[in-house]
């Protein structure tokens, strides 16, 4: 049983590292979010002018009145491409499944990223915007709607490796009342290859 687990863990990790994919890292003070993301396009060895990405994410926010802080696990999938008419600009759409204690929804999201026009003596840097929504009939469990929004600056500082800031704002809203799962801004690395 472990050389199965251990065979199909490794078979991933290669999948992961030959497809054209980043995994980053941002804290603050009390959280720490672990993300990965997968571009299916090489994959399967498909080339069109949209790439289809795989995501994962992992939140543990540690700002909130639980003993042991709370958890939150995102798996997501979505189409992006440049947007036509404004170049640097690539939008992606998208549903992913959002797990947390006694919540599970299933929201759509946009995701925006603007790489600036800025002189070559300066690193690439870009603008990011993210939006997911579920409402109650995509919100199951204690669930009764979910809203997820974020917004920050990304510098390539050498080649493949980004810093970042941002602000996240989630609210995981149950059935017997609205919660604010995260509200905060945090920094972080991420690597791609």
């Amino acid at each position: 049983m472990i050389f199965k687990k251990i065979l199909l863990s490794t078979f991933l990790l290669t999948a992961v590292i030959q497809a054209e994919s980043s995994i980053g890292l941002n804290i603050n003070n009390e959280d720490v979010e672990i993300s990965g993301q997968i571009d299916f396009n090489a994959l399967a060895d498909y080339s069109s002018g949209t790439s289809y990405l795989i995501s994962g994410s992992y939140l543990y926010s540690g700002a909130n009145d639980h003993d042991n802080g709370e958890h939150l696990f995102t798996v997501g999938f979505s189409g992006q491409n440049s947007l036509p008419g404004i170049e640097g600009l690539t939008v992606a759409l998208g549903a992913k499944a959002v797990f947390a204690d006694s919540f599970t929804a299933l929201p759509l999201f946009v995701k925006a990223n603007y790489a600036l026009p800025l002189i070559d003596t300066i690193p690439m840097t870009s603008l990011f915007a993210d939006f997911a929504y579920a409402p109650s009939v995509l919100t199951f469990s204690d669930g009764e709607d979910y809203s997820e929004f974020r917004i920050g600056a990304d510098m390539e500082v050498i080649s493949n490796t980004h810093v970042f800031v941002g602000y996240r704002n989630i609210d995981t809203d149950y059935s017997y009342g609205d919660y604010n799962f995260n509200d905060s801004f945090y920094g972080g690395l991420r690597i791609a290859f």
